[in-house]
């Protein structure tokens, strides 16, 4: 699918828009942080704007609501109206949330169930609206929790939420976490050229393994269900490190870009596949989100610290909403109950601590399979697809279209396969510090950034797999 937005990987970003940005935000005659915090604000409502401009008023009066129920928490002496203003505010942004990603969907279930025409219930999801509506909850929550103070200022609010490195594809940024770089940062020129080359191992990320990773999983996954074992394994491999430099490249890009604009954003992948428990697996993969429901959601349920049932309970919400925020489809809310199942397996059972192997072999099929329904169109499709993997409908273990594909992708793989791993980490360390930093690391960064224009330029296969959050 094309991107109706301004990606980071286009070519309007690239040559355009962050030139742009750069040479007004740096200029040497406006330089005061209510210039350069103003501008960076408008070019992030413009960022946004591009392609779907009614949405920046959704988001612009979201951004109001959340600047005055911030106002009302700061300045409230009451504990029940401080309350109260929370629960208004809870509720307004989840109301919104719902109206524009879920609404469609629970009403396609209901007309399923009563055989009522819905068709004309068909509202346009704004992209990115899961991100800011978290970042806007948070903003109020940690405002109630006193963990921050509320922004006087609206243009400052906006700025938390519609910052444009992490709008559309996170990680999600607490307020608590960014209060104070709003105001009291400091750019410089190590921190912008560090942002630099870690927005340049983003993008090859994303540009060189990612999408090659998709046209691959892509041509498995939409050809109907694959005739062996071996093809269905590597579609679902081939997903399964697609999603994983997509997420993480976003990730880094958004972390590169704060950096060269002075923001200082939270990691938010780190080396996920290596995991040995489904426990680990989180602990590394998307933490930001991870963390978000663990802080606002879990533990204000009462966590573990709590009867059994109670327990469950409360995980159990937190993984359906964690698979729903991925998307409207009980294909994602199986997703998240997925790992929920495999999470309360690990707590009562525990991890064996002497089988490193087995175990990071268990963690790395668990999660294989999740991919599977979150890839999928359906939970039949899911199903079918897992069956053939398994070996379940009696097919081949190995067809033509395996060895074909296998044939022209093998090296791409085993190199994807490698750098999921932190291959680059041990080399940094392994082969001084610094002669690498130095010298390697620019020379790597500047070859990854050119080589992933040239790609971007070509106008090869580039797709944006973020329309669901």
């Amino acid at each position: 699918m094309e991107a109706r937005h301004l990606v980071f990987s286009s070519t309007v970003f690239l040559f355009l828009f962050l030139p742009f940005t750069v040479m007004v935000y740096y200029n040497p005659w406006l330089n005061s942080r209510k210039f350069r915090n103003n501008f960076l604000l408008l070019m992030s409502l413009a960022f946004y704007a591009y392609g779907e401009p009614l949405f920046v008023c959704i988001m612009i009066f979201e951004i109001i609501m959340g600047w005055l129920i911030g106002l009302k928490l700061e300045f409230t002496d009451s504990k029940k109206l401080r309350k109260r203003w929370l629960t208004i505010g809870t509720v307004f942004f989840v109301f919104m949330l719902f109206v524009f990603k879920y609404l469609t969907f629970v009403s396609e279930q209901f007309g399923g169930l009563l055989c009522i025409d819905t068709s004309n219930i068909n509202i346009a999801l704004p992209v990115g609206i899961s991100f800011f509506t978290f970042q806007l909850l948070s903003y109020i929550f940690d405002i109630y929790y006193g963990k921050a103070k509320a922004q006087r200022s609206v243009l400052n609010v906006g700025l938390y939420i519609a910052l444009f490195p992490q709008l559309i594809a996170g990680p999600i940024v607490r307020y608590d976490v960014i209060e104070r770089q709003i105001i009291d940062r400091r750019e410089n020129l190590r921190d912008f050229a560090d942002g630099m080359l870690r927005f340049s191992y983003g993008l090859g990320k994303k540009v060189l393994i990612a999408n090659y990773m998709a046209m691959l999983a892509d041509n498995i996954f939409n050809a109907g269900m694959p005739e062996s074992v071996a093809t269905a394994w590597l579609g679902a491999i081939a997903y399964t490190l697609q999603i994983y430099f997509d997420f993480s490249g976003y990730s880094d890009m958004a972390i590169g870009l704060g950096k060269m604009f002075g923001f200082k954003f939270p990691e938010n992948f780190n080396y996920p596949y290596i995991s040995s428990s489904i426990t680990e697996f989180w602990r590394r993969w998307h933490i930001s989100l991870s963390s978000w429901f663990r802080d606002y959601v879990y533990i204000p349920l009462g966590g573990n610290r709590c009867s059994k049932g109670r327990w469950l309970g409360n995980l159990f919400v937190v993984w359906a909403l964690t698979g729903m925020w991925h998307g409207a489809n009980w294909t994602f809310i199986c997703w998240g109950l997925w790992y929920f199942l495999w999470l309360v397996v690990e707590k009562i059972i525990g991890m064996p601590n002497k089988m490193v192997v087995i175990s990071h072999i268990y963690a790395m099929v668990v999660v294989i399979i999740g991919w599977v329904f979150f890839r999928s169109d359906s939970i039949g499709d899911a199903l079918g697809y897992i069956g053939i993997m398994l070996g379940v409908g009696g097919n081949k273990l190995a067809d033509e279209i395996f060895y074909h594909y296998l044939s022209g992708s093998y090296m791409l793989l085993v190199l994807a396969f490698l750098l999921s791993m932190p291959v680059v980490p041990y080399l940094q360390k392994k082969f001084c510090c610094q002669v690498w930093g130095q010298n390697m690391e620019g020379i790597l960064g500047t070859a990854i950034f050119l080589l992933s224009v040239l790609m971007c330029i070509s106008g090869s296969y580039n797709p944006f797999i973020y329309f669901n959050f």
